[in-house]
């Protein structure tokens, strides 16, 4: 299939999310797409996958001019998109998610459903309850579901935003060489939405560079990263560091933690977590880290042991309850958990306030939303909506939506999906918490950021927690096998 994009132009209001992009893709080949966060890449995928319209220009497959009137509409004609955030239904189960699209009748075929997904799961390695309910699911299984619907629903054209976030590496190799096989053996376009330069590197034949809805290049890969990373930014960003820092008091105390849930216990929990230090959780996806972070804000009730926050007892404590005494918590699923699809930016600056009043001062409100988005260099107005805004400035405007004076802050993936500029970014943020004496505890899939950035580390693997690893006397590969459930 001989796919081209011309002219495509997307702008949101003053932004020219893309501005006059010209690209070709051919089948059989793997093509890596990047960009620095906002640059346009999500948007030009949402507009060749259906799920947006472009303001001018067209999409031309074998020299066909293509008009798209949904998501269903381009798998109909071999489009297929996994998006960073996987579109499907929480309150329902994974075959009924599955099978959501696949099967217009009155009585579904859930025998057929279950055997498809079944035999789907099994060629990619993933493991996943077909009975559970999408909410018991971690980011990373999600991902994995929504990927085998696509494929059984006939995708020629293949486009991953962010795949690998959220699976370990096992699943990863798993899924690039499935990815090398559908585009050597079956012909298929793949189109890698990236911001790991590495995986750019083990998996394209060729990469594409949008910075500021434009493309700036094209390159074969291999390439020097250098090259790739200058493309992007315009120059090669310095790398932060993990400044240095006297810890102070306890923070955060558990006492013989344990939380039940459907999929999953963590039990035997001891820690303490000091204010100003920052504390990674490793581990694969689903392994215990999130129950534990969800367990501290007091979303999840444990059934036995104490949580302490600055010595007071606060086991039994709902969310609210912890907000109001310092402890914020931003979760991975920006749209699901964290932000409103629909409202503003000015709309969430107000609901995030800790108290309300009857009538609101649009103005002043306006003023304040302002002054967050310029502080937080979100790439939107006050009046953007936030499933208006790319995923990098979604998770810019989370940490702008925290309140100042946090005694703890949990933390999902802070950098996911994020480029290095970003990441970077997002991390000066926090140590400039840590200075004021918040303490974070943060879970990550990167394992080198989960190193260059903690003070301690503890791994989960299957709900058992390690023993608490100082960061200047251990390894990553130390971690990694921590990770993989080895003393």
């Amino acid at each position: 299939m001989h796919i081209e994009l011309r002219d495509i132009r997307k702008y949101f209001g003053p932004v020219k999310a893309n501005d006059g992009i010209n690209l070709t893709f051919e089948g059989g080949r793997i093509y890596g797409l990047l960009g620095e966060n906002g640059a346009g890449k999500s948007t030009l995928m949402k507009i060749l996958s259906g799920y947006q319209s472009p303001d001018a220009g067209e999409i031309v497959f074998d020299n066909q001019p293509q008009l798209f009137a949904s998501p269903a509409d381009a798998l109909d004609k071999g489009i297929g998109m996994l998006y960073q955030d996987p579109l499907d239904v929480p309150a329902f189960s994974v075959n009924d998610n599955y099978l959501l699209g696949r099967d217009q009748r009155v009585v579904l075929d859930y025998q057929s459903a279950s055997q498809e997904l079944r035999e789907m799961t099994s060629r990619f390695d993933f493991q996943l309850d077909l009975q559970t309910t999408i909410e018991n699911l971690s980011l990373g299984e999600r991902q994995q579901l929504e990927l085998a619907r696509l494929l059984v629903g006939g995708a020629q054209v293949l486009i991953l935003d962010e795949p690998t976030t959220g699976i370990s590496s096992e699943q990863k190799e798993v899924l690039f060489d499935s990815m090398r096989r559908l585009a050597r053996d079956e012909g298929k376009t793949l189109i890698l939405v990236s911001h790991k330069l590495d995986e750019v590197q083990e998996l394209c034949d060729q990469a594409m560079v949008l910075r500021r809805g434009k493309i700036v290049g094209q390159t074969d890969i291999p390439c020097p990263n250098e090259k790739l990373v200058e493309m992007m930014f315009g120059q090669v960003p310095e790398r932060g560091v993990r400044p240095d820092f006297k810890l102070g008091d306890p923070i955060l105390e558990l006492i013989d933690l344990r939380v039940p849930t459907y999929r999953l216990t963590i039990a035997d929990i001891n820690l303490l977590v000091r204010q100003g230090e920052i504390f990674g959780l490793a581990g694969l996806e689903g392994s215990g880290q999130r129950l534990l972070l969800q367990a501290c804000a007091g979303l999840l009730q444990p059934d036995h042991g104490k949580i302490k926050l600055a010595d007071r007892d606060v086991s039994g404590w709902s969310y609210h309850h912890m907000q109001s005494e310092g402890v914020g918590y931003a979760a991975a699923g920006r749209l699901e958990e964290g932000l409103i699809a629909g409202l503003t930016i000015e709309e969430h600056v107000e609901l995030a306030q800790p108290k309300h009043r009857f009538f609101i001062d649009w103005k002043v409100l306006t003023e304040k939303t302002t002054t967050k988005v310029e502080q937080y260099h979100i790439v939107g107005r006050p009046d953007s909506t936030a499933d208006e805004l790319s995923g990098g400035n979604q998770q810019r405007l989370l940490f702008a939506l925290l309140r100042d004076d946090l005694k703890l802050l949990l933390l999902e993936h802070p950098t996911r999906g994020l480029d290095v500029r970003s990441s970077d970014w997002i991390w000066e943020q926090l140590y400039h918490r840590r200075e004021d004496g918040t303490a974070i505890l943060f879970m990550s899939s990167d394992l080198d950021e989960i190193f260059d950035r903690s003070d301690r580390i503890a791994v989960f693997s299957g709900g058992v927690m390690s023993r608490v690893l100082d960061t200047k006397d251990t390894s990553v590969d130390e971690i990694g096998h921590l990770i993989g459930g080895q003393a």
